[in-house]
């Protein structure tokens, strides 16, 4: 099966994506497909053997709307030197548009300079400066360099053109709304000019209320091209509505101006031009609003991208030079200056320095740089110079994988969100079967022509799709966007449901509580030996071990900055420990069985080994030349964060397990210094999973925190899985929920943010659900018929209007969302 995402044009409501989700599901070979409204994208499971885009494009194209692969073009601006002529500049053009991925080249003559798109994926850079030298021209350094996506760029330009637009309506709408109801406000002492007076000249009245209406139609054409195609294709959408209504309020003020031009002048009172007028254009102004606060949702992914420098200073052959970020290779030696971003991934190899990782980890405190130190793209360098080896480039950074992983959680649905996507595949069509319904009610208990179009008009006018198709993918996009903020990467809607529903959590011991490996901490001596010598000696004895206790006496050794010899001689013995030959001496470290075989009297370590087990940490006895030396210990010294998350997640009402394979003593010395009250001792790595199993099996809707390989199928078992990001690869895969900051803090967060979200979905949906119940019967003359008012089209616009940008506004609050540390 493969899995793709395609871009949809053209749907402007929720009924507009079941139509494309029903046509591509109903494809031979298609398992799942998935509309998104917010995005405007389709995602597709499908068996490339029965079905592909070309057949899912003809489905998408038949139900009236577009379908295309969505491709990232770069755009790129560079001087050029030596053009004297037209011919030069079309020389330039050539020479580059032969070049497979470039899309676009314009040259200007009169300033020099060329413009070019092009796909990254298969030209460089690089490769159009070479084709313009070789049309015998020079290409001058880069001076900018536009990396918005071609689709990012399309959506701007739309928006500039929906302004445009609007401008126009609002500017012939606002006299058509002024000649119409003038008469009604008299108070306002702003009567009409004596020529455009009614009941004096009542053909100029109408005359003119119809040539200014005419440009608001044009202005909102797209209602009427859109709306009618897919009502003839059969499947109309929130277009078709507005089409209807104001079409049919506009075509009945044409009969009623030929009415007057025969000697009918009655009709000069029931036009209805202001409702189709302004109805369009108080629909105009909720559309442009919609797709305003629709483009601030996708705020937190364009903060990430602009994370990333264009440029990034290498050093090549002993001297520094700027390159453009495409440029970097693995193996570079990149030089970044205090204040600069560091441009992509890599391994510090000299100078030292602060990095501010909190826009990629959330974590607020720089974290300290020096040799060896991993640094990653998109961070800020703080007052040091850092030089470091390239390791990761483009889409394998880290800043690259975290943006796809949001973009890719916003793409995927909420169930929750699964009733308003049946409900909208029928609500148009349920929609206009009401408004002909009240309208042959109201005419056969005899009301006129004119109260009959009025409530079919409103009918249309007031129900709002838009707000059942914005109310979930809105928030979810706000909602992961605000995640990636704080460090919380949650893949889609389906993980923030089941994040925000769980109440236990179960945490791995070994680097998700603790560290993740020993530290010495104890070392008793039975000899008058210096501790020093006796670490020294100890030290260079376990430098050929690998086993974490002996790597840890090593460490605490190299710390001290001590001096260690090359052994004489080395044997591990598995399961027991090592006998090696250090500067003639004979050393032996390990456990105490080691000993106890080689003739070593332990009795004198008795009392100490008993408060060092009993405290949780693991033994490593030593002797030198025969005789016992010296007790040293060893623990997994818990993170400094772990005890404040493990207090914050109970004050969010979750049951806490800590999951280890320790045995029970030590397993519950470590809970009890973190505050957590159930333990899961004695835990084989195989054995996790299960352990999971069993307290779902006991009730529990469980999330799984892990950071190691051996973790990922317990991450897979729980309802929710969630992976360190500084853990391994195959656990982040796993998961549902990716931590970047490597404290339990953000756990706490990420079922805080989950909750916040989900309530935020609800408030709009039950908006959504209210508005449409409650407005449909009002507009329909339900509440007339029992002496309440009635509305009018021109308030059932502004309400509809208002309905899906008070939805989008709502999910926008989530931005504002604070975890109390």
């Amino acid at each position: 099966m493969k899995d793709s995402i395609f871009l949809v044009s053209g749907m402007t409501c929720s009924a507009c994506s079941a139509h494309v989700q029903r046509a591509v599901s109903k494809l031979d070979g298609v398992a799942s497909a998935e509309v998104n409204l917010a995005t405007e994208t389709l995602r597709v499971q499908y068996d490339e053997s029965k079905v592909g885009f070309e057949q899912m494009k003809t489905v998408v194209e038949n139900a009236g709307y577009g379908l295309s692969i969505p491709q990232m073009i770069k755009r790129a601006e560079l001087g050029v030197d030596g053009m004297t002529c037209a011919a030069c500049s079309a020389s330039v053009e050539r020479s580059v548009k032969k070049l497979d991925g470039v899309s676009e080249a314009s040259v200007n003559l009169a300033t020099n300079r060329a413009v070019f798109s092009y796909d990254p994926a298969k030209v460089k850079l690089t490769q159009i400066r070479d084709a313009v030298t070789r049309a015998g021209y020079t290409p001058l350094d880069l001076t900018s360099e536009d990396t918005r996506d071609a689709e990012q760029e399309k959506r701007e330009k739309a928006l500039k053109q929906m302004r445009l637009r609007l401008i126009v309506a609002i500017v012939f709408a606002a006299p058509i709304l002024y000649i119409a109801m003038s008469h009604m406000f008299p108070s306002l002492g702003v009567p009409l000019p004596e020529f455009l007076n009614p009941h004096m000249h009542p053909l100029t009245f109408a005359l003119t209320q119809l040539f200014l209406t005419v440009p608001v139609l044009i202005a909102g054409g797209r209602f009427f091209r859109v709306g009618m195609r897919t009502l003839f294709k059969g499947a109309p959408n929130m277009d078709t509505l507005v089409a209807i209504g104001t079409g049919s309020a506009f075509l009945y003020g044409i009969y009623a101006t030929v009415l007057i031009y025969l000697g009918s002048t009655d009709f000069a009172q029931h036009l209805y031009f202001e409702s189709a007028a302004v109805v369009i254009t108080l629909v105009m102004v909720g559309k442009y609003l919609e797709a305003v606060s629709k483009s601030k949702t996708s705020e937190a992914i364009k903060a990430l991208m602009n994370l990333r420098p264009k440029t990034a200073v290498i050093l090549k052959d002993g001297a520094e030079l700027e390159v453009a970020l495409d440029e970097v290779a693995v193996g570079d030696v990149v030089l970044v200056r205090p204040g600069a971003a560091i441009p992509v991934d890599g391994v510090v190899t000299d100078g030292a320095s602060s990095v501010d990782e909190s826009m990629l980890t959330g974590e607020s405190l720089p974290v300290e740089k020096q040799p060896g130190s991993a640094v990653t793209g998109g961070s800020i360098n703080g007052e040091g110079l850092l030089r470091f080896t390239v390791t990761k480039v483009g889409e394998d950074t880290a800043l690259s994988k975290i943006i796809h992983l949001v973009e890719e959680a916003q793409g995927r649905k909420a169930p929750i969100a699964k009733l308003a996507d049946v409900i909208s595949g029928y609500f148009v069509p349920t929609v206009i079967g009401i408004a002909v319904l009240a309208a042959v009610v109201w005419a056969l208990v005899g009301k006129d022509f004119n109260f009959v179009l009025n409530i079919f008009v409103t009918v249309l006018v007031i129900a709002c799709p838009c707000a059942l198709g914005l109310a979930t993918p809105t928030a979810i996009m706000v909602g992961t966007g605000k995640g990636a903020e704080l460090g919380v990467l949650i893949k889609g809607g389906e993980a923030l449901e089941s994040t925000q529903r769980v109440d236990t959590i179960v945490l791995d011991k070994t680097g998700t509580i603790t560290q993740g490996k020993p530290e010495l901490t104890d070392i008793v001596r039975f000899t008058q030996e210096a501790e020093a010598d006796v670490l020294a000696l100890a030290a260079s004895a376990e430098r050929g071990s690998e086993h974490p206790i002996a790597r840890a006496i090593v460490e605490a050794a190299e710390k001290r900055r001590l001096t260690l010899a090359q052994p004489d001689t080395f044997r591990a013995i598995p399961g027991r420990g090592i006998d090696a030959v250090v500067s003639g001496r004979r050393v032996l470290a390990g456990s105490a069985k080691l000993l106890a075989e080689n003739g070593v009297d332990l009795s004198a370590s008795e009392a100490g080994a008993n408060a060092l087990s009993g405290a949780g940490k693991t033994l490593m006895y030593i002797s030198f030349d025969g005789a016992l030396t010296a007790l040293m210990a060893a623990a997994d010294a818990v993170k400094e964060t772990s005890k404040d998350a493990i207090a914050q997640l109970k004050s969010l009402g979750l049951d806490v397990y800590m999951l280890t394979g320790d045995n029970a003593s030590t397993a519950k010395t470590v809970a009890e210094s973190v505050g957590i009250d159930h333990v899961l001792s004695d835990v084989l790595p195989d054995g996790k999973a299960a352990a999971v199993q069993q307290l779902q099996t006991n009730g529990k809707r469980v999330a799984m925190v892990g950071d190691g390989i051996n973790d990922a199928p317990a991450l897979v078992q729980a309802d929710v899985g969630m992976a360190i990001g500084n853990g391994t690869d195959v656990a982040v895969e796993s998961a549902d929920v990716v931590l970047m900051r490597g404290d339990l803090s953000a756990v706490a967060a990420a079922v805080a943010l989950s909750r916040a979200t989900i309530r935020n979905i609800r408030q709009n949906l039950f908006w959504a659900f209210a508005y449409n119940v409650i407005g449909i019967p009002f507009a329909a003359g339900v509440f007339f018929a029992f002496g309440g008012p009635l509305l009018t089209p021109v308030f059932a616009g502004a309400a509809m209007a208002m309905s899906s940008v008070s939805v989008v506004t709502n999910a926008l609050r989530l931005k504002r969302f604070r975890y109390p540390r």
